[in-house]
């Protein structure tokens, strides 16, 4: 029975991790709850009346969410310079409550303040932050001068409470957080081997569904580690082991992600595209039983069981757990591989690629394990894998990224653009409530955070006014239920609170709707609520939301086109860099650092995915511009992943037996990179005419005629090469550049 419990224990910690990667969306709704709750709980001993107490715990949200510091020394220090902040805030809000044109014109410099503060990092967005919504709170109780003594009490109580729910409550340290991410990312990864499992045992009328299970289990790892990537630095105790685990969340990343390709080819009529595995929506190729013996399917299926084993079982293991490691590792040396034909064959040796990669993940998170029971096969790659970690160095920093100035610099051009869109909220706000003019202005402040171009701030927009709308039913419905009971009141409002935290992430329609739901119990709380105040909070959202959109249109503006073309040009650069440099080093060429080169290229298509929605919303009008948008943002995956692939290999060059370097590789590959640098190239200026170029495959520029085999690894690298090439001409078409057949 304990070891039952102990079983479904796991498998709920292993579903949140996997839901929840480093249990962020619960850590943060958590302690916004604890703040509010502690500081309702003292505030009301202290026999604080109803608006103080509203005043209280929007204040203690503020400070909670405000920070976003990664070490706790910076959180700190935030936190104390942002309560003389917030003190200043909400005096002058009630001081300028009653001088209406002053107030209206603090209100509109304190908000280019806030957003131009952003330029100073973290510590200035939060200040910003502090300052707008401080003063907001302000507003929404009715502040006045006389109350003030009793305000500035009540933010010092949500500030300690804050304070103390951060660092003793629910506390979280970057090395805590690290450790939850790569229980994320391992939770994750035995995810992906399910679905990968079930595309194996999927019948004609279920492969879509398991292809698109393979799909979203392979974008969710990714999204992991690229979290595990950005809190390296703060959660290792040196640079040396943040690269170790750099390059072993890599791995097994990748050798996850080709696994599960191979096995879509191996069960294909004819070759998998690549593509397929990252374009949403995509049809999967045409699959018939896997071919050969029947006996290796059912092998197949033992081993992906047992590599999902491998992957979710934690702490030291065991004999059984050896002997499983020790057979899927004996793929990799070609040992006890099933009479099969050449793809499935092929998918074995994947099984033991990530097999190994696993260990390695192992080794380096958990430190030194059991050799006792290893077999030859697992004694080799243990052996690879320590001398791949000797020969990781520390690598030379970044240079800074030339910034822009002036206007052109986005923190400027966001403030400026927030300042004009808050005076037209506030004139077209005062117009339809003298009193709750301040819902516009805050709508139009929130769709500007974290948007670049005006396609982004429609789309926000339109998010916040659909939660909006539903959320005043919700805000009736409650309001109706609570009536006069405050305690009722203030516990829905936390549950509501939390409810929006941990949905934001998700779904910003979501967070609006908790948010507009939660306003109904305030007014409730407040004893001003009547359903025509929430029917003028759903007014001033459009409104606020159409004066953002004006504002992004008409005031420096930065169109959907003009953004995605310069984070497309950033994209293709990086995949230029990582290329070039990838096979320079398969050519004998200098060692470099890889793995950042390739991290870069993720950061940059992960910002040219964020840019795109506008373009692939559901609800665009441009149907085909969406299907173009998503064509090549899959395609531009497809080519960091082979471009992923090629630096991972690059990497083992150094200390691996079975890896040498080729010279022929750079003079087959530069075509590609060629080409890579043309399409950018004719994305930053339309009169550019070079034609993209193509020719003979890869391995016939190497002197072989296409079909000779050079080996495993040597294969795997002309296949990236291949698809790479592949991928980046399919870019040409829905770019608009010309593409050059070869002369014959």
């Amino acid at each position: 029975m304990k070891a039952a419990g102990r079983s479904v224990r796991t498998r709920l910690r292993d579903h949140l991790a996997a839901s929840d990667p480093g249990l962020l969306r619960l850590t943060a709704g958590l302690r916004t709850v604890g703040a509010i709750a502690l500081t309702l709980a003292v505030l009301a001993s202290a026999g604080f009346d109803v608006t103080h107490l509203v005043a209280g715990a929007m204040a203690a949200m503020v400070a909670t969410f405000a920070i976003r510091e990664k070490q706790r020394g910076a959180q700190a220090v935030t936190l104390a310079v942002g309560l003389p902040v917030a003190l200043v805030s909400v005096s002058l809000g009630a001081v300028l409550s009653e001088r209406v044109v002053v107030g209206d014109a603090f209100f509109v410099v304190l908000i280019f303040a806030a957003v131009y503060g952003r330029r100073f990092g973290d510590r200035g967005t939060a200040l910003g932050l502090i300052g707008f919504q401080v003063y907001f709170v302000s507003l929404f109780v009715g502040a006045s001068a006389a109350q003030l003594p009793g305000l500035w009490a009540a933010l010092a109580v949500a500030f300690a409470c804050s304070a103390l729910v951060r660092f003793a409550v629910v506390p979280v340290t970057p090395a805590g957080l690290l450790l939850r991410l790569r229980t994320a990312f391992r939770a994750r990864l035995g995810r992906l081997v399910s679905a990968q499992l079930a595309l194996l045992d999927a019948g004609p009328d279920e492969v879509d569904k398991a292809l698109e299970d393979m799909r979203e289990g392979t974008a969710r790892l990714h999204e992991t580690a690229l979290m595990i990537q950005s809190r390296l630095e703060e959660g290792t105790p040196d640079e040396s082991t943040a690269r170790l685990v750099q390059r072993r969340i890599a791995d097994a990343e990748i050798a996850a992600e080709r696994l599960g390709l191979l096995l879509l080819s191996a069960r294909s009529a004819q070759r998998a595209d690549t593509l397929t595995l990252h374009l949403p929506g995509a049809p999967a190729p045409e699959v018939s039983r896997l071919p050969g013996p029947d006996e290796a399917t059912a092998v197949l299926r033992r081993d992906l069981l047992a590599l999902r084993a491998l992957v979710v079982r934690t702490g030291a293991g065991g004999t059984g757990v050896a002997q499983l490691r020790n057979r899927l590792l004996g793929y990799r040396d070609e040992e006890n591989l099933p009479v099969a034909t050449p793809a499935v064959r092929d998918v074995f040796r994947a099984v033991g690629e990530t097999a190994r990669a696993v260990m390695g993940l192992r080794i380096a998170l958990e430190g030194p394990q059991d050799e006792s029971d290893d077999s030859p096969a697992t004694a080799r790659s243990r052996e690879e894998l320590d001398a791949e970690d000797a020969a990781i160095d520390a690598g030379e920093e970044a240079e800074a990224a030339e910034q822009p100035t002036g206007l052109r610099r986005p923190t400027t051009r966001a403030a400026v653009q927030v300042s004009v869109g808050s005076t037209l909220a506030i004139v077209g706000g005062e117009l339809l409530s003298a009193h709750r003019w301040y819902w516009a202005v805050l709508t139009c402040w929130i769709v500007f955070i974290n948007t670049a171009s005006t396609g982004e701030i429609l789309v926000k927009g339109y998010r916040r006014l659909l939660g909006t709308v539903f959320g005043v039913v919700a805000g009736i419905l409650l309001a109706a239920l609570v009536g006069r009971h405050t305690l009722t009141a203030f516990v829905l409002v936390l549950v509501l609170i939390f409810a929006m935290f941990y949905t934001a992430p998700l779904s910003y329609t979501l967070m609006s709707f908790f948010v507009t739901a939660m306003l109904g119990l305030l007014y409730t709380l407040l004893h001003t609520y009547s359903w025509e105040v929430l029917v003028l909070r759903v007014e001033e959202t459009a409104l606020g939301a159409a004066c953002g959109v004006v504002a992004a249109a008409l005031v420096l503006p930065v169109n959907t086109d003009r953004r995605t073309n310069e984070l497309l040009v950033t994209v293709l650069e990086r995949l230029a860099e990582v290329t070039e440099a990838a096979v320079g080093q398969l050519s004998g060429g200098p060692v470099g650092d890889l793995l950042d080169k390739a991290r870069e290229l993720d950061q940059a298509l992960g910002d040219l995915r964020a840019a795109t929605q506008p373009l692939t919303h559901p609800v665009t009008p441009l149907r085909a511009r969406r299907t173009n948008a998503r064509y090549v943002v899959a395609l531009l995956e497809t080519c960091a992943y082979h471009a992923r692939s090629l630096a991972a290999t690059a990497e083992l060059l150094p200390t691996h037996p079975s890896i040498a370097a080729d010279p022929r590789l750079r003079g087959a590959a530069g075509r590609t990179v060629r080409n890579i640098v043309t399409i950018a190239d004719r994305v930053a200026d339309e009169d550019v005419t070079a034609p993209v170029e193509t020719g003979p495959s890869i391995a016939s520029l190497l002197g072989g005629d296409g079909t000779a085999r050079y080996g495993r690894i040597t294969d795997r690298v002309l296949r990236h090469l291949e698809r790479l090439d592949e991928a980046v001409v399919g870019l040409a078409r829905p770019l608009s550049v010309p593409v050059k057949s070869p002369d014959r």
